[in-house]
């Protein structure tokens, strides 16, 4: 999917991920943030997680990405939220990011493990920001049983992109990580975050029907909507793991 497509597919999401907010708030309480800690998000789209973490338990962020769009939304929402001091958001590719060394007491890439080539090397981008004893966060797609040989052409994925969850945590422990904990997300959350793309989508080539994009864009929603109801809501999942250092 183009960056463009990306952003009009989730027009109407604020987690662009499927997570709901419920999740997200869990994920929060399991890292026992405190005021004052500090969180690096690569990939950090429209920046919910930070905005909402920074005014519920008063931690301090950056978040980076490489949308215009997404982090537009991102500086808004902390502004509604009344959190725009503490956080901050750069618009530059995540996986070129350098961030301080040690510099951050949580780091997390949520659902965008493409910007370090997969887990292992998005892993390897994160830990040189981590304090000593923090948290990584990693949100990922795992396969719910092995799917058939067409799926993986449907949903654009090679073979090894994704693994069920013991390969995910056998990945996790080859880059020196211990898995303590994990959310992860139902059919009912994937069914709110696929399918309201759907609606978005559709509304907006009504709105744009001369758009030079809106060809492709309409073959691409289509290919969606078959990709899922065949394969990605039988077979895929996701959810965020929690590792720390070994």
């Amino acid at each position: 999917m183009s960056l463009r497509f990306h952003e009009i597919a989730e027009g109407s999401h604020r987690i662009l991920n499927p997570f709901t907010e419920d999740k997200l708030m869990l994920l929060g309480e399991i890292c026992q943030l405190q005021p004052g800690m500090r969180q690096l998000d690569l990939a950090c789209g429209k920046g919910e997680m930070l905005c909402q973490w920074a005014a519920r338990w008063g931690i301090e962020g950056v978040g980076v990405d490489i949308s215009k769009v997404f982090l537009a939304a991102a500086r808004a929402r902390a502004a509604a939220l009344k959190v725009g001091q503490r956080i901050t958001f750069v618009e530059a590719d995540a996986g070129q990011y350098a961030a301080e060394v040690n510099d951050f007491d949580l780091v997390s890439c949520i659902g965008a493990t493409w910007i370090g080539n997969g887990v292992v090397g998005t892993i390897e981008l994160l830990r040189h920001a981590l304090k000593d004893g923090g948290l990584m966060l990693i949100g990922e797609p795992y396969w719910i049983d092995p799917p058939p040989e067409p799926a993986y052409e449907s949903a654009g994925v090679a073979k090894d992109d994704f693994t069920d969850l013991i390969g995910t945590l056998e990945r996790f422990e080859s880059a020196g990580m211990e898995l303590v904990e994990m959310v992860l997300s139902n059919p009912d959350s994937w069914d709110r975050y696929v399918a309201s793309q759907w609606r978005t989508v559709d509304e907006w080539l009504r709105a744009n029907p001369d758009d030079p994009d809106a060809p492709a864009l309409r073959e691409w929603i289509a290919g969606s909507k078959r990709d899922y109801m065949q394969y990605g809501r039988r077979y895929l999942s996701w959810g965020v793991f929690v590792l720390r250092a070994r």
